[in-house]
């Protein structure tokens, strides 16, 4: 059995988590948190990172959870998530890497700095400048998913991708930590609100961060 490294507001593990469901790969969950993480976490991987997946049977360790995702994509037949032609799939992988690291560096990283890091590793207060900043660039993200789905039906084209997961994925921990405004984005927030009713993200919205609780609306598949 699959065990999958991770802690409740990673977004990286939030996609790989999405993906495996989508794909019915079954998994355990064990917390690792990089700041806190044990010897058996660094064995696994080094670099203090989530997610990893490993099957202690298998002695089998992925990495990285775009590796994951990929890993599964060419094992698993079941609701591919990298699809179509090759300029298809080419704007599914141009669009995760922009979710992935624009949008993580831009909104999701700071967020997670100032509002979880610092109030339940660092002990100190969050600086408001840089949330403001990241809530701004939450705005301008959003904008563009206002166009994807306002000329697409999904974000990478006609069907669902992994571009869709990783987007949500980012978005969810920024709404968990209440950086997300949807004020006139809503073509973006009715994306949103059809991934956030679908089975594999359930668990998500039911998944807290220890002396962090989320704003009342985040569970709320309307909201």
């Amino acid at each position: 059995m699959w065990q999958l490294f991770q802690f409740p507001l990673c977004p990286f593990s939030r996609k790989t988590r999405l993906a495996l469901s989508e794909k019915g790969v079954g998994y355990d969950l064990e917390h690792a948190y990089p700041w806190d993480a044990g010897d058996d976490f660094y064995a696994l991987n080094p670099a203090g990172r989530t997610p990893v997946l490993h099957d202690p049977a298998k002695r089998l360790t992925l990495i990285d959870s775009q590796a994951i995702c990929e890993y599964f994509e060419e094992t698993v037949d079941k609701t591919p998530l990298i699809l179509g032609n090759a300029l298809q799939r080419a704007e599914i992988r141009r669009l995760v890497a922009l979710f992935d690291q624009n949008f993580f560096a831009d909104v999701t990283h700071p967020l997670m700095h100032e509002k979880m890091k610092k109030r339940l590793v660092l002990r100190t207060s969050p600086d408001s400048g840089t949330l403001r900043s990241a809530m701004r660039l939450a705005h301008e993200h959003l904008e563009y998913i206002d166009w994807l789905v306002g000329n697409r039906r999904w974000l990478a084209g006609a069907q669902l991708s992994l571009a869709d997961f990783a987007a949500a994925a980012q978005i969810s921990v920024a709404d968990y930590l209440g950086g997300i405004d949807w004020t006139g984005h809503e073509e973006a927030h009715g994306w949103y609100r059809v991934i956030k009713s679908r089975p594999s993200f359930r668990p998500l919205l039911t998944e807290k961060m220890e002396g962090l609780p989320p704003p009342r609306h985040y569970a709320d598949v309307n909201s």
